[in-house]
């Protein structure tokens, strides 16, 4: 079953492919402002799998030159929360729940977050009014290393309280 933005996305999937990176990161970024804000790109967007980027540019940086911390923890939650909102009925809200970050190396160039969701946890959605679940995200520098071990926790309730 495809919700609102599953069929956006596919309709945006359907056009040239030099087009669709653009179109997506467009459409995100200016419904979700801070993702625009820093640049943050969707490079894959399914309702398995998410895959977005975050290049290491001077408005993303601290002060050593590295991804700032707030703009990695973006990235994963970007990823994450993508995933969950490619499967959420269209009747309830997706809401992080709680970010729990170890910056546990130092960064090299740009992000990578790549984010999964099960059909146990689809089902959930489907099934349960409200609820919650750990959404799998790995965040990867240039150097192929995880700067960071993320767990990313998404609550979902009714649109509409009773």
């Amino acid at each position: 079953m495809k919700n609102q933005l599953a069929k956006i996305v596919d309709k945006l999937n359907a056009k040239p492919k030099w087009m669709r990176g653009w179109l997506l990161d467009y459409v995100l970024g200016s419904t979700i402002k801070f993702v625009g804000t820093a640049g943050v790109q969707c490079k894959k967007l399914t309702q398995q799998e998410s895959i977005f980027v975050l290049k290491n540019r001077k408005k993303v940086q601290n002060h050593i030159g590295t991804v700032h911390a707030a703009a990695t923890s973006l990235v994963a939650e970007t990823a994450s929360g993508m995933v969950v909102g490619m499967n959420i009925p269209d009747d309830k809200i997706p809401v992080l729940k709680t970010m729990h970050i170890d910056y546990t190396k130092r960064s090299t160039g740009n992000l990578r977050a790549h984010a999964t969701i099960s059909e146990e946890q689809v089902e959930r959605l489907y099934k349960e009014e409200k609820g919650d679940t750990v959404i799998s995200v790995t965040v990867t520098d240039d150097a192929g290393v995880e700067p960071v071990e993320c767990q990313m926790t998404w609550a979902w309730v009714p649109k509409i309280r009773k």
